[in-house]
């Protein structure tokens, strides 16, 4: 698919521009906006609502309001309307997939890609929604009836990343909607146009009025302050920054809130000298460049045996120079723009350290001299111990090669860091991938394969990379909260 300026403009006509409170689209309460910019030239793409601290509160009265009529509706009918939100989303993939690529900058292929995925979550958790089950029995002294049972946590605080604008919503709007739920939700300043045309979508299967509220503001402190201090909020999410969680966390514990944290990674890409190489090349890729880099599972230290890590560097350098990198709605393109230009200017201290550290530069290493926020897909090896991209997340398309010896070295590299989201093993030796199994110290793993991410499974990561579970059966459980009752012996 090549650029259609036409339709670009027609799909961007129809995004909603104000924000969503009780079931209806209006301005902020002191008429501010602000501007969406496309990353690929920075032009400007659209202008929009931007909430202030009496609109959040606003939302967050609708959320309330709707809460005590939705909880109430029959699981099989929540699920009903999940399913329908996951049949338009089919229908309108086209669009969500454009509208993802103009304010974000993905290729098109992964825009799709995230269609996809997101959509999943909708799926899943309108199967889920009707699994919810509690249990009954005799108490252990015979004396009464123990009936354990699950309810809605009540209204959630949902906010949403830039780097999948359309999937961070899916995977907590669904399994809140499903457990009974009604949420308020604040989407990234920086791409917020895809959760505003996806709760239109929502609106559209009959979600009703109050139960999904939607605000987008450049007033984030104010906003998120008061609907965090507002005894009616029940349930926090957040997927960001480990910085940001730690900060978020603090303000959520005078309400003792629910919390579920998504938060930053340093992924360790371990490759044995036993590995089949064209698998662990093709894993590198995608967990590398998938999103551009731009993603909290991307593959950050590249830990490779000795014996084998030349020629994984020569095998990874020849794919990452096939790379073609441009606007994300151009025919075949691989690497779009980064988000903004403090990104790039990240990504290029990261390679300036290491380098000047000894790594060496097999490819890349350059901001790209053209409008946008571009950087070169970079390929590093023999990154030495102490570089700063060692132990920062790099967010952007940058392949750093770190070599060990022997296995207990690897274990230790791998797990010399804060965060603990997700690792990735390549061996042939079923034993030895057992063990790194046991030994890493993260929620998540790879095993001989590069993206691990699935709705039916339980997304989260170990020390500050977070809290809680996203997906999976244990992601409705998030949004549910417990009640134990005993009865007398009917019997007695």
């Amino acid at each position: 698919m090549t650029e259609n300026p036409g339709r670009e403009a027609d799909l961007l006509g129809r995004v909603p521009d104000g924000l969503l409170i009780g079931g209806r689209w209006r301005p902020a309460s002191d008429g501010a906006t602000f501007t969406v910019h496309d990353p690929s030239d920075g032009s400007v793409v659209k202008e929009i609502a931007s909430a202030t601290a009496a609109d959040g509160t606003a939302a967050l009265d609708a959320a309330a309001e709707a809460f005590p009529a939705w909880a109430a509706t029959p699981a099989r009918e929540r699920a009903e309307v999940l399913r329908r939100a996951f049949d338009l989303l089919q229908e309108r993939a086209d669009d969500v997939a454009l509208l993802m690529t103009v304010e974000m900058g993905k290729p098109l292929a992964e825009s799709r890609g995230e269609v996809a995925y997101g959509g999943e979550f909708l799926r899943w958790f309108s199967e889920q929604a009707t699994h919810v089950q509690g249990r009954y029995g005799a108490n252990p002294e015979g004396t009464g009836r123990m009936i354990v049972s699950q309810h809605p946590v009540g209204p959630c605080f949902l906010i949403t990343p830039w780097n999948f604008p359309l999937a961070m919503a899916t995977r907590k709007i669904a399994p809140a909607l499903a457990a009974g739920c009604t949420v308020v939700v604040k989407p990234a300043s920086l791409t917020p146009l895809t959760t505003l045309f996806f709760a239109q979508l929502l609106l559209d299967a009959g979600v009703p009025a109050g139960v999904v509220n939607v605000v987008t503001t450049k007033r984030t402190g104010p906003v998120s302050e008061a609907i965090l201090s507002d005894p009616r909020l029940r349930k926090l999410s957040f997927t960001g920054s480990t910085e940001v969680g730690q900060q978020l966390l603090a303000q959520a514990a005078p309400g003792v809130l629910r919390t579920s944290m998504e938060l930053g990674g340093n992924a360790p890409f371990v490759v044995f000298d036993d590995a089949d190489l064209d698998t662990a090349v093709d894993g590198a890729i995608a967990a590398k460049f998938r999103n551009i880099g731009q993603a909290c599972t991307a593959a950050n230290r590249f830990l490779v045996h000795r014996s084998v890590a030349d020629e994984f560097a020569r095998r990874v350098t020849e794919r990452v120079t096939a790379f073609r990198t441009g606007r994300g709605t151009e025919e075949g393109v691989t690497i779009g723009p980064l988000i903004d230009d403090r990104a790039v200017s990240k990504a290029a201290d990261l390679v300036d350290d290491a380098v000047s550290r000894g790594a060496r530069v097999l490819t890349g290493g350059t901001r790209l001299d053209r409008p946008g926020s571009f950087y070169a897909a970079t390929v590093l090896a023999d990154v030495r111990p102490g570089s700063a991209l060692l132990r920062e997340e790099i967010f952007g398309p940058v392949l750093a090669i770190v070599p060990f010896d022997d296995e207990d070295e690897a274990v230790r590299l791998a797990n010399d860091t804060e965060y603990g989201l997700v690792s990735y093993v390549f061996t042939e030796n079923l034993a030895r991938g057992q063990r790194m199994v046991e030994r890493l110290e993260t929620g998540m793993m790879g095993l001989n394969v590069g993206v691990v991410s699935n709705a039916a499974a339980p997304f989260g990561g170990w020390k500050h990379s977070g809290l809680g579970r996203e997906g999976g059966a244990e992601g409705i459980h998030e949004y549910l909260q417990t009640k134990y009752t005993l009865t007398p012996d009917p019997f007695a």
